[in-house]
């Protein structure tokens, strides 16, 4: 192992509460949908890419009129977050700076562009992240994200931490171990390897194969 990569929501913070407020801000400017975001709702789609999530929402509109209400949702989160930031789960920052002294750290995410650097500036992690890609950034599959960010920073065997079903495909297609983050959103029963809790991770890391 010579690095850690991280998904953001459900594996780093949690920012469904802020995210479901801003969205329905912006959603009304919107009469024709009938839509309330809900932490229920988010949790189901925390994970998705960009497309995926609109199709989802917006199933009966146009995708062109899909891209457009997700991208300017999108848009003012990054904003609103900056006000209104999501809450780290317990230990992180601490277990950050830690593994920082003894692995390089990265994010890869499908999320928009702009919210991992919004994530990162309010809650003071930017100092220990190398490096980082998304959906918004690559327009790819998470596998092909994860691969993307090998590539550009020369990572041969790298980890990936994360919550859902979708991070451990986006591992199988990257070819690379899986250690799922069990109080997250998702469920991955047979993932060979899980966290309680974040701060378990250098413990499980030093006894890593």
């Amino acid at each position: 192992m010579d690095s850690i990569i991280f998904d953001v929501d459900g594996t780093l913070w949690n920012s469904v509460e802020p995210v479901a407020k801003c969205w329905n801000i912006i959603l009304k400017e919107y009469p024709s949908v009938d839509l309330t975001m809900d932490g229920k709702t988010l949790t189901q789609l925390f994970g998705k890419t960009m497309t995926d999530i609109g199709n989802a929402l917006f199933p009966s509109l146009p995708p062109k009129k899909r891209m457009e209400i997700l991208e300017h949702c999108c848009s003012f989160e990054n904003t609103y977050l900056k006000e209104h930031p999501g809450t780290l789960y317990d230990g992180v920052e601490e277990t950050v700076k830690i593994l920082s002294e003894r692995y390089p750290l990265y994010i890869a995410s499908n999320c928009q562009a702009g919210y991992i650097e919004t994530m990162l500036s309010v809650t003071g992690l930017q100092p220990y992240i190398k490096d980082h890609l998304c959906f918004g950034d690559t327009l790819t599959s998470k596998g092909q994200t994860i691969l993307k960010l090998m590539k550009r920073n020369s990572l041969v065997s790298p980890i990936y931490v994360g919550d859902t079903r979708g991070d451990a495909e986006a591992c199988r297609e990257a070819g690379i171990p899986f250690l799922f983050a069990e109080y997250g959103f998702g469920d991955v029963p047979e993932a060979e390897r899980k966290i309680r809790s974040f701060r378990e991770l250098p413990l499980i890391l030093s006894t890593w194969q």
